[in-house]
């Protein structure tokens, strides 16, 4: 795990302005903030003429060191606003250290009133700002943000993107020491495309030759105010360094762009297709959404209340990241909806109900920011609860229950989706470029880019048979509230979890059953989920009066959750498995040889699958990732997680262990 982030400290000076105690130096110029901000990253990155000239579904990536109240981020938002084509896009990534509060961001943004039309959407959305990276979108997906929580030198290598405009700012290099490397110059070499422009406020000689070794040509360019030079560059490294710069294993590389419309289908209208399809929607896609069912959520993310439920590790591992970023991102869509009725950041509760569960509490609550989650003792975790417990445990204050048909049925309002219900696809065939969706010998329809998003039942599609999959039986009990149980605050989790009271009701649950495939409730299973209700609270079953409840006569709802044998998602582009093998067959002898063979994608497949209990989290950044892979766009995630995610891992391993047949 990497060093705990924490909120910057701010001191105010007499005007109002920041300035930071960890850096000892100020946030912006006192006099001519805005003005240096054009002058050093506007002006020297040629935007306006460049957000003039972009065309329909272009996109220009801006990346930036030292994100800090965002001021350079909406200079350049009001000014592509001003300029670029309507349906052009904007991206920004930057990478911030020591964020600000939601309340020290707010205050330091109130300095400049014309850019509040930009700046109040951050911040209605400035929740759950953690570590790594932090995804935001703004006007429908014209603009995104990617937010890098951490130190540079450690997020940076983690980016997969091609930027076209550098804003390098951050503290002075006096100040801030550990950041101006050639560490840093490199991974701005390595991040560049082809042309990137760069503009910084140091004229310093040696942040000048670090960037020249990288391969940008720099000048010196006259300053603003009290600042006499500043530097502006292109970049001209040359094609072999940037073919260096491109990831090492085929398997894992980005697939050529797909030719044709920019029409795609999604498979599935639950969590992981609605995300998908948004996603893609955002970015200009025509979206068809293929649901057998007539309504969407109607499988696994039907349930009346599903929780933002975070299972962390305190060593960094790749699920973890995944976990803390989609919290994040999702965190931020619920803002759209209505709370009490569609979801409630009531906050969830994990009770340490043994020793193990315990001692693993302690090693998060030393790893993350108290901000995400703080440990409680009982008393501490009963106030919160409002009902009596068996133990404290680990509080995370942004979490909560959703409504997941709420969510999906949000993320399906964008125009450019259609949903197509009573649409059962029982088989894909590739033709003249395209994939064609077929029930049975009825055409349904056809696009160049494909989705599946249909958990386990991606498996029923040929190039998917393989894939490891295995569904897992869940059962939720709806419980009838009474007044007592009102007094319930929180979501509280131990090996099941029941929530606070949504229309009138409780959602209590869930089972694991690894063997049936009836989706018929059963008496037996609302009987464990009443036990697991007495291991959480047994204040609290009495209060809902459990032990007069007949079993028989409740109320739930069963579904299949679909995991992986890693418990990672399954998500990003398919190779076909026999060329696989073929290609990579050195693999199984020696399985440090990376082939320099291009991958035999199965061009326009994707997946988005195996998100399991955690598909609220996960699910709806998936759709982004997805989108991402099919755009050539910066991905939402670090790169190691995104590999971690891929659907080819599963090939990879089988074939190093020997087991990949050849045909």
């Amino acid at each position: 795990m990497t060093e705990v982030t924490h909120y910057a400290q701010i001191d105010w000076d007499d005007q109002g302005r920041p300035h930071s105690r960890q850096f000892d130096d100020i946030y912006f110029s006192k006099d001519q903030s805005l003005e240096e901000t054009r002058h050093v990253f506007i002006d020297q990155n040629d935007l306006r003429q460049r957000f003039s000239a972009m065309l329909p579904e272009q996109c220009l990536v801006i990346g930036e060191t030292g994100f800090g109240t965002g001021l350079n981020f909406f200079c350049a938002w009001q000014l592509f606003s001003e300029c670029a084509d309507p349906d052009a896009r904007l991206h920004f990534v930057s990478v911030e250290k020591y964020p600000l509060s939601h309340a020290d961001l707010s205050r330091a943004l109130a300095l400049w009133p014309e850019l509040a039309p930009f700046s109040t959407q951050l911040m209605a959305q400035y929740v759950a700002v953690h570590e790594g990276f932090q995804s935001f979108v703004f006007e429908q997906g014209r603009v995104r943000l990617t937010l890098m929580i951490g130190d540079v030198l450690e997020q940076l290598p983690q980016l997969d993107a091609a930027i076209d405009a550098w804003f390098l700012d951050g503290f002075a290099p006096a100040k801030n020491p550990q950041m101006w490397t050639p560490e840093l110059f490199t991974q701005i070499g390595r991040l560049s495309a082809a042309n990137a422009t760069l503009g910084t406020f140091t004229s310093t000689g040696w942040v000048r030759r670090g960037l020249i070794a990288v391969g940008f040509e720099m000048k010196r360019i006259p300053g603003i105010g009290k600042k006499w030079e500043v530097l502006r560059g292109v970049f001209r490294g040359t094609p072999e360094a940037l073919a260096a710069a491109a990831p090492a294993a085929p398997w894992f590389a980005r697939p050529a762009a797909l030719p044709g419309p920019r029409q795609a289908l999604v498979i599935g209208a639950g969590l992981a297709g609605c995300a998908t399809a948004a996603s893609l929607a955002a970015r200009g896609w025509q979206v068809s959404v293929l649901e057998r069912h007539a309504t969407p959520a109607a499988e696994a993310s039907g349930n009346p209340q599903g929780v933002l439920y975070l299972k962390l590790s305190a060593h960094g591992t790749a699920l973890s990241r995944l976990i803390l970023s989609g919290f994040g991102y999702t965190r931020r869509l619920l803002e759209t909806l209505q709370r009490g009725r569609d979801w409630d950041g009531c906050g969830v509760l994990q009770l340490a109900f043994d020793a193990k569960e315990e001692q693993r509490q302690a090693l998060l609550a030393n790893a993350f920011n108290p901000q995400l989650l703080t440990a409680l003792d009982r008393e501490q975790a009963q106030a919160l609860a409002g009902v009596t417990l068996a133990s404290g445990g680990l509080f995370y204050p942004e979490a909560g229950w959703v409504h997941p048909p709420a969510l999906c049925q949000a993320q399906l309002q964008h125009p450019n989706i259609t949903l197509l219900t009573h649409h059962q696809v029982l088989q894909l065939r590739k033709v003249d470029g395209l994939w064609q969706a077929w029930e049975s010998e009825k055409f349904l329809a056809s696009a160049p880019l494909v989705v599946l998003a249909t958990a386990a039942e991606i498996q029923r599609f040929e190039p998917c048979a393989n894939l490891p999959l295995k569904r897992i039986r869940g059962q939720i009990t709806r419980l009838p509230a009474t007044a007592q149980s009102q007094s319930l605050n929180t979501v509280v989790c131990a090996d099941g979890y029941v929530a606070p009271m949504r229309g009138g009701e409780h959602t209590l649950g869930a089972s694991f059953d690894f063997h049936s495939i009836d989706l018929t409730p059963t008496a037996g299973e609302h009987i464990g989920n009443l036990r697991l209700l007495e291991e959480i609270s047994s204040d609290l079953a009495e209060r809902l009066d459990t032990h007069r409840i007949d079993p028989h006569t409740l109320e739930g709802r069963a579904a299949f959750r679909c995991t992986s044998p890693d418990y990672l998602p399954i998500v990003g582009p398919l190779a076909d498995q026999q060329a696989f093998n073929q290609h990579y067959a050195v693999l199984a002898k020696d399985a440090r040889q990376v082939p320099d063979t291009p991958c035999p994608w199965l061009e326009g497949l994707y997946i988005n699958s195996g998100h399991g209990s955690r598909g609220l989290i996960t699910a709806p950044l998936s759709g982004e990732l997805i989108a991402a892979w099919v755009d050539n766009a910066p991905l939402p995630v670090p790169r190691s997680v995104a590999e971690a995610c891929h659907p080819n891992r599963f090939m990879l391993r089988e074939l190093i262990r020997g087991k990949g047949k050849q045909g």
